[in-house]
């Protein structure tokens, strides 16, 4: 490499750094834009770990089957980047190279870079056949961008194969072990080029592109769909150690707006996550709403966010809030940097988006800070939620029946109130319980297996109030933490200590959300506690179960949202004798019903139910009975088999009533 080539590079290249450093800290400078968030305080050695573990190691990524060919791009690099490090100091200083550890480092870090870079360019191959042949609906596989990254990463490759290739060509290769390169390129290069001054000449035109095409990469991720190389790692670092279960308070003080309405109403951390997706597509893979062709598209909503930040950050960051900003929530579904308000409202917050998502993006709480834009500043939502609404504000249940009815299921089952006296256990009912017909016989369920175990237990009877799931999840805030603090106030005035749901989105807000407003009591799902009396022998189960074959439902607030799988399991094969038969989509991909995120009270097109799709994936299995665990998968499925001409086939059932069956006399 002559001197002026050195100079001529040393030039470039300091030009191209510094303008990759102005890049990289205007996205910093954006990000900044977002509100606090305290989740860095403590256990950075906890983050650092956690960050090898997903970032480096690739746990998530290498869940699904084509996430190898990700994990070997990523490694690739890793270890072409000490390359690239002695391609910009060879550039710079002719004498500078990895020769200098030894030869025998010298000769097994040849050996991983042209292993390496051969391994990236099939992986790339891969790439182009998976977009090209394969078409996966749910990635964006015709994507420009797409294509382009991966030729320059293509190209790359193969410059520096034809810029060693030439040097295996003149005999130049001198203690290099590059198998590849010596028996394959370098032939094919001598006898294209020769061996005398055009292959040096080409040689030379292979670096030089090699350095083009590096140093203009460098510089083009901040502003490509692969600015996630930069920011993914540093999101895995801030991940949240637990699934998200909930979303922060408002603080309410008059003339604030609440929710978000624009790109800087969400924190730091919504931010960096917006610029932190790899458009993987496995959120929407994963996502009710999309798979049954509703406009929701998590990965849509992420990259929208991305696109309003960039669009609008500047103009913010200068103190303009008002004019020419590209809208945060539109009424269309279609312009880019806009989330639509149809997709907004078709979440069911069930997180599978989350659960699956490589680089721990949390997509439900953005989605509900919208919507709480949409109803506490703007009191736009879908018609029928106002029916809802004031049913839930005014009577404390979503059915708008008279509060006085609450404990009417309870008639005859000699149940004790909490106002009668102290019992170890608080039985929250819920509204479902208390007021739905099919639902009030689940609650009964539960209260004969307490009863037969001997459970010092009681209810609040007319006293209990809605704890408000659905209304937090639709972003009427307000309402709901009015509600929470209420009965925050009554659990503390009985000394509630323990509680027992039935009903995982009572069981998650009372566990998770209530937290905040100083609810500091254990709560267990009925499904925990019942398996808990099974082991202890305080239930005695005899007789035949009469359920058949017996297929389970993971309720997306029990399993997701709680990480509860194996205990409604186990209560099946006690009580039946048997392992439950399982869906294809389980576990932490379970399907959900369609109920959660307020969801239930909302109207759906025919063409587009959740609960058919999940009805239609059950019965496929040719099961006698459903067992669920949740009054809403209940509804959705009894609604479900009904519509599918299936009812006479198949029963719904909780896994309380499934136990209540076998309890002994």
């Amino acid at each position: 490499m002559t001197h002026v080539e050195n100079i001529c590079f040393a030039i470039v290249l300091t030009v191209a750094v510094i303008t990759f450093l102005l890049s990289a800290w205007h996205l910093v400078r954006l990000i900044r834009l977002g509100k606090p968030d305290t989740r860095l305080r403590g256990e950075l050695s906890r983050r650092f770990f956690t960050m090898i573990e997903f970032a480096f190691g690739q746990k998530r990524v290498v869940a699904e089957r084509f996430g190898w060919n990700h994990f070997l791009l990523f490694w690739g690099f890793i270890i072409l980047f000490l390359a690239n490090a002695e391609f910009v100091l060879s550039g710079l200083f002719a004498s500078l190279s990895w020769k200098l550890l030894g030869g025998f480092v010298y000769a097994l870090l040849t050996l991983a870079f042209d292993l390496m870079s051969l391994l990236v360019l099939g992986c790339v191959a891969v790439a182009y056949y998976r977009r090209l042949v394969l078409k996966p609906d749910y990635i964006e596989y015709n994507s420009r961008d797409g294509y382009f990254v991966l030729g320059l990463v293509g190209g790359l490759m193969i410059a520096f194969f034809g810029m060693h290739g030439a040097e295996a060509a003149a005999g130049k290769l001198d203690g290099a072990w590059m198998p590849f390169t010596r028996a394959v390129v370098g032939p094919i290069m001598g006898a294209i080029f020769g061996h005398g001054a055009a292959l040096h000449t080409v040689g030379r035109i292979f670096w030089w592109l090699h350095a083009f095409i590096f140093l203009f990469f460098l510089n083009y991720l901040p502003y490509s769909k692969h600015m996630h190389i930069l920011t993914a790692i540093p999101n895995c670092y801030c991940r949240s150690f637990d699934f998200v279960t909930t979303v922060p308070p408002e603080q309410y003080v008059t003339g604030k707006q609440y929710g978000a309405s624009m790109i800087d109403d969400f924190s730091w951390k919504d931010l960096l996550d917006f610029s932190a997706c790899t458009e993987c597509g496995r959120c929407n893979k994963n996502c009710p709403a999309t798979n049954t062709g509703k406009p929701l598209n998590p990965r849509l909503v992420i990259h929208d966010g991305k696109v309003n930040l960039l669009t609008n950050g500047d103009k913010i960051r200068y103190g303009n809030r008002t004019d020419g900003l590209l809208p945060l929530i539109g009424e269309s579904e279609e312009v880019a940097g806009m989330v639509g308000e149809k997709s907004i409202w078709s979440c069911t917050t069930c997180g599978a988006c989350m659960a699956v998502c490589p680089v721990f993006i949390e997509h439900v709480p953005k989605i509900v800070k919208m919507r709480r834009h949409l109803v506490q500043n703007l009191a736009k939502f879908p018609p029928e939620l106002n029916v809802f609404f004031e049913a839930t504000e005014q009577r404390s249940n979503p059915w708008g029946i008279a509060p006085s009815d609450r404990a009417k299921w309870a008639k005859g089952l000699d149940v004790p109130l909490l106002s009668e006296g102290p019992v170890d256990y608080l039985f929250y009912v819920g509204c479902a319980g208390a007021f739905d017909a099919r639902n009030k016989k689940v609650a009964t369920s539960v209260v004969h297996a307490l009863k037969a175990a001997g459970v010092s237990f009681g209810i609040l009877g007319t006293e209990e109030k809605c704890c408000g799931d659905s209304m937090r999840r639709l972003g009427n805030e307000f309402v709901f933490e009015k509600m929470a603090k209420e009965n925050v106030e009554l659990f503390k005035k009985y000394n509630v200590t323990k509680i027992i749901a039935y009903c995982p989105h009572c069981y998650s807000t009372l566990k998770n959300d209530y937290k905040q407003f100083g609810l500091n009591v254990q709560v267990i799902h009925h499904t925990e506690f019942l398996l808990d009396l099974l082991r202890q022998g305080k239930l005695k189960l005899t007789g035949q179960d009469g359920f058949g074959r017996v297929l389970i439902h993971d309720s997306c607030y029990l399993g997701r949202y709680n990480g509860i799988y194996e205990q409604p399991r186990e209560i099946i094969a006690r009580a039946t004798g048997s392992k439950p038969l399982e869906m294809d989509r389980r576990l932490d991909k379970s399907f959900c019903c369609g109920a959660g995120g307020g969801r239930m009270w909302m109207e759906e097109e025919p063409e587009h139910r959740v609960n058919i799709n999940r009805v239609r994936e059950a019965l496929s299995k040719k099961p006698d009975t459903i067992a669920v665990a949740c009054p809403y998968c209940m509804t959705m499925y009894e609604d479900g088999v009904k519509d599918e001409k299936a009812a006479d086939k198949v029963k719904i059932v909780d896994i309380a009533e499934i136990v209540a069956a076998r309890l002994q006399a």
